[in-house]
């Protein structure tokens, strides 16, 4: 008796950690979503079987810093994707707020500029809550092991918004590139750069 109260102590405490809730910080195992992308298709993180982890990016079609960002964000894509590790983008951004972060002017803006990762729209802001996303742009590395994603890294692409030439450090790309040599992430936290998220007013 004694040792099945043990066993069902430990499932329950198992349970309750298993999957951390917001902010989430490197180390935690992140959640699975479900959300819409700008072909009106859902995408769930766990569905694609070829994903070795993502690139988590907040992202808004208005915010002047992630609009820096956006070519830096298409290359990671490019570069990444590939090898398992894509892009994927959420907009978070209340429209009442936004106009500009509406998903109608989302799809405008994947179709003008092209994008070859998912754009997403988080229309609840759930995602960001659980996240505990504040900025666009605001990246989490997520390895997926089976039915588990776990963060790697969380923060800014790199140290320059301004001037990618200038950026020395990589933040995002060194970090997928050691998960992908199967060493540590050399960085695993730094402070995200941009605009804040619009949250819904209350």
């Amino acid at each position: 008796m004694k040792k099945l109260s043990l066993v069902l102590a430990l499932a329950i405490v198992i349970m309750s950690v298993s999957f951390a809730k917001g902010p989430y910080k490197p180390g935690d195992l992140a959640s699975d979503f479900t959300l819409k992308n700008v072909n009106e298709k859902n995408v769930s993180l766990l569905n694609d079987n070829n994903a070795k982890g993502y690139i988590v990016v907040f992202y808004s079609n208005v915010c002047p810093v992630a609009n820096k960002y956006e070519q830096r964000i298409a290359d990671l894509h490019g570069h990444f994707s590939s090898k398992g590790y894509p892009v994927v983008a959420i907009n978070s951004n209340d429209k009442n707020v936004a106009p500009g972060d509406s998903f109608e002017e989302m799809k405008k803006l994947a179709k003008n500029k092209n994008y070859k990762f998912d754009y997403l729209y988080d229309e609840s802001q759930e995602v960001a809550r659980n996240y505990g996303a504040t900025n666009t742009p605001h990246v989490y590395v997520l390895s997926k092991n089976n039915e588990t994603l776990k963060v790697e890294y969380v923060g800014a692409i790199d140290n320059n918004p301004d001037d990618a030439s200038k950026a020395d450090k990589k933040y995002v790309a060194d970090a997928v590139n050691a998960l992908l040599n199967g060493q540590e992430v050399p960085v695993k936290g730094t402070k995200a750069v941009g605009c804040s998220i619009k949250w819904k007013k209350v």
